[in-house]
């Protein structure tokens, strides 16, 4: 073991995913060189704030501070070796060199793959006035463009779109979120939620344009139209476009690794073929026990797991297949929406609560022999720890559905 523990382990990605698999491994007691490396020229930082704090609340550097997963002097104190602001480029997993932009590379015994995913490309691209929100600066830009309180246009009506509608309301910003479905957040959160989730952004004096969608995007910042497939024309101070994400996995074209919607692992987050080279966070794609099938989930709290779980195979090898917790959260004005586990297409839903009489409400979810295998709820996370708990003791959908029933 004494030999395994001081490999050097290569980190490329700094994001959650990276720097929790860079924590864990000295943790656990590895001690040879561990190498962090990141695209950006930022310290690693939380995303989800990106969309909710970052955007509610005036900006300073103080604020960005609150939300770095570690400082400077704490990597410093792991003996962490940070290459931040120059990207990974390409990947020999012959002879185990990660190249960066700047032309060197780095020799690594273990790689851990964690450069996430990207916002989907926006295919309407005006001189300027449209924003995309991923990274820092990203949030940094647009948070400017909300401070004028100028009417905003957001192309995507996913939990990225709508958290951005919050705050751009909150900001006095006359709002419009466009979406090609009917009920956008139904692919989220189930069909029997999603209809008041919209109906909370319309109260809240957002304008939906559901089931239409965009075809064009003229103009500058400030004086921007949007053209929607139905003719009419909307006028936009500024447009976010959020459409989904796509995997970081660009730079590893040549690699010789399998890419798939992601670089596809085996049930222990090893790259198929590849002892050496594992897979975390958003860009990891591996095959879910539960459903079945492969899956990429962009979920913080999956991130972390499997960076801790990784740090220990790399420490003491992977028993056991990677169990996701499959958990994520969403805040929607002063609504707070959670969501674990899945909706099995075989299986059945149980709606418990009522969100106009009690103002909570938790949607469960049973597999096709009817065991428990997720849940939605809305303000009501004491339903939500506790079908958790029945979950992992493995209880029927029916049997959680009457423990939610009693709760207070």
């Amino acid at each position: 073991m004494a030999e395994a523990v001081a490999r050097h382990v290569v980190i490329v990605g700094a994001s959650l995913a990276g720097t929790r698999t860079a924590q864990s491994l000295r943790a656990l007691g590895h001690t040879g060189p561990v190498t962090l490396i990141g695209a950006e020229d930022e310290l690693p930082y939380d995303r989800p704030p990106l969309s909710k704090r970052l955007l509610a609340e005036d900006w300073s550097e103080s604020l960005v501070d609150e939300i770095r997963l570690a400082g400077k002097a704490e990597l410093d104190e792991l003996d962490i070796t940070l290459r931040l602001g120059c990207a990974a480029v390409g990947l020999d997993s012959t002879a185990r060199l990660v190249h960066l932009a700047d032309g060197s590379a780095v020799a690594y015994d273990v790689l851990v793959i964690a450069t996430g995913a990207a916002a989907r490309p926006s295919p309407w691209r005006p001189a300027s006035g449209v924003f995309q929100l991923r990274t820092l600066d990203d949030s940094r830009a647009i948070a400017e463009r909300l401070t004028l309180g100028e009417p905003l246009v957001v192309v995507g009506g996913g939990f990225i779109g709508t958290e951005i509608a919050a705050a751009a309301r909150a900001r006095g910003c006359a709002v419009t979120v466009v979406d090609p479905l009917a009920e956008p957040m139904a692919r989220l959160v189930g069909p029997e939620i999603a209809g008041a989730l919209v109906d909370l952004h319309r109260r809240n004096g957002v304008t939906t344009r559901f089931g239409t969608g965009v075809v064009g995007i003229e103009g500058e910042a400030g004086d921007l139209t949007v053209a929607l497939d139905d003719g009419e024309k909307l006028a936009a101070s500024t447009v976010i476009v959020g459409i989904g994400s796509v995997p970081e996995t660009d730079w590893l074209a040549d690699s010789g690794l399998r890419l798939d919607n992601g670089v596809v692992t085996d049930a222990r987050l090893r790259a198929v073929g590849h002892e050496n080279v594992f897979a975390v966070g958003d860009v990891a794609r591996w095959p879910h026990a539960g459903r079945g099938t492969e899956v990429r989930a962009e979920h913080w709290t999956n991130a972390g797991d499997q960076a801790r779980y990784v740090a220990s195979a790399v420490v003491r090898g992977a028993a056991e297949p990677y169990a996701p917790t499959d958990y994520v959260w969403s805040d929607q004005y002063d609504w707070k929406v959670n969501a674990f586990g899945w909706r099995a297409l075989e299986g059945r839903s149980v709606l418990v609560g009522d969100l106009e009489a009690d103002g909570r409400v938790a949607m469960l979810h049973s597999d096709a022999d009817g065991g428990l295998c997720g849940a939605v709820t809305v303000n009501w996370v004491r339903a939500l720890n506790q079908v958790r708990r029945l979950s992992a003791s493995g209880a029927s959908v029916d049997e959680a559905a009457e423990a939610v029933r009693r709760l207070p």
